[in-house]
């Protein structure tokens, strides 16, 4: 009961700070405006990891590599200690350290999906109850790249747009499917790996 207790404190406090650090990488790769409450509260929280990196690891054509570098770092440290939590050996071998740095990676792409959708669930809001809302640029900014290219082909329909349901629907897949299956593997490589 303590080591479940322990694992939900862990990935409460690890998650959070690895959704600000990812979210602050996605506001930079998709210009979004950083004059906001969010935006400031993102960086303030985040600045003590990612300043420093940013001395070490460049920009690569407006993505901000250092923030999404130590969202990877602290999913990795996260993976490490509930593996040690699981009872493991200290010290992983090559084999099952690289498979805890790909699952880190998936438990990114994960929450990166979880990002998506509650940023398209709060601008679908905004723009039925407050399109003005000074916050909703912020929003638009993170969606639009993906609801523009859906609202080409799919028309509107007595006027409302349904083109948020069908992201949140594609989320819902992509999370059932493709990154379900590679976490389940990534687990089976992980137990065949710690079982040699």
């Amino acid at each position: 009961m303590l080591t479940d207790a322990l694992r939900y404190l862990l990935e409460t406090v690890f998650h959070l700070f690895v959704l600000a650090a990812l979210l602050r990488f996605y506001m930079q790769a998709l210009r979004a405006p950083f004059r906001n409450p969010i935006a400031q509260f993102i960086a303030a929280i985040t600045d003590f990891a990612i300043k420093p990196l940013r001395r070490v690891v460049p920009g690569l054509m407006g993505l901000d590599l250092a923030s999404f570098l130590v969202a990877w770092i602290a999913e990795f440290i996260l993976v490490l200690l509930l593996y040690w939590l699981s009872g493991a050996p200290a010290f992983p071998s090559g084999g099952i350290f690289s498979v805890l740095l790909f699952t880190a990676f998936l438990r990114l792409l994960r929450l990166s999906l979880y990002l998506l959708i509650a940023a398209v669930f709060i601008q679908a809001i905004l723009s039925w109850v407050n399109p003005y809302h000074p916050i909703t640029p912020f929003f638009n900014a993170l969606t639009q790249p993906f609801l523009k290219p859906l609202r080409r082909m799919i028309p509107i329909v007595g006027g409302v747009d349904l083109t948020p349901l069908v992201i949140l629907i594609l989320c819902q897949l992509l999370l059932m499917l493709p990154v379900a299956w590679l976490e389940m593997e990534s687990q089976r490589m992980l137990l065949h790996l710690a079982g040699n």
